[in-house]
């Protein structure tokens, strides 16, 4: 189950990207979207890391809980 957590967690690196060139993209023909674009993106980064950080507390306590 942790590796699908993991290829989960790079996921939402993937999208940020993609939402982040799409925002480029658009700059300078719609800035509402473009703008709406790199919102999604920071918001998705920021999710990276929250995701990233739970998955690394539960598995040190999880490797730390005895048998």
């Amino acid at each position: 189950m942790n590796k699908l957590w993991k290829i989960i967690q790079y996921g939402y690196l993937v999208v940020a990207v993609i939402c982040l060139v799409e925002g480029i993209i658009r700059f300078n023909s719609d800035r509402n979207k473009a703008y709406l674009f790199l919102i999604v993106a920071v918001l998705v980064t920021f999710m990276f890391f929250v995701k990233r950080r739970l998955r690394q507390k539960i598995e040190k306590r999880n490797n730390n809980k005895p048998n």
